[in-house]
């Protein structure tokens, strides 16, 4: 027979993983009595998939790069950086220089000690 204080270590560990196990199982059920149902699942006739807002679909960045880069005195150097960032950031601002407030992510791609990475 295992000594008592043996025993009483296991019957304790055993006590903790029961109540563990139940706190879990609990969360589980709070969250998804917690979620919204979802439209469209009950219904006769399934709801239409939206379409795409602008914002989503894919930019012509060599386009719009050209377009950004058209009064630099270093085009191809700016139109790498600025095809690097339209494709992360999926647009670029309007104008040859500035606007990055249109398209923060695009202003806020930086590269060594915060110098911007985006023309």
């Amino acid at each position: 027979m295992a000594p008592p204080t043996k025993l009483v270590a296991a019957s304790f560990a055993l006590i903790l993983f029961a109540f563990h196990f139940s706190q879990s199982q609990a969360q589980a059920q709070a969250q998804a009595q917690a979620q919204p149902p979802e439209v469209g699942k009950s219904g006769s006739s399934p709801l239409p998939s939206p379409s795409p807002s602008p914002a989503s679909q894919p930019i012509d960045c060599t386009a719009e790069c050209g377009r950004r880069c058209s009064k630099t005195k270093r085009p191809n150097l700016c139109k790498r950086a600025c095809t690097s960032c339209c494709g992360k950031c999926n647009c670029v601002p309007p104008g040859t220089s500035g606007n990055y407030d249109v398209c923060p992510c695009y202003g806020n791609l930086t590269i060594k000690n915060n110098i911007r990475k985006c023309p």
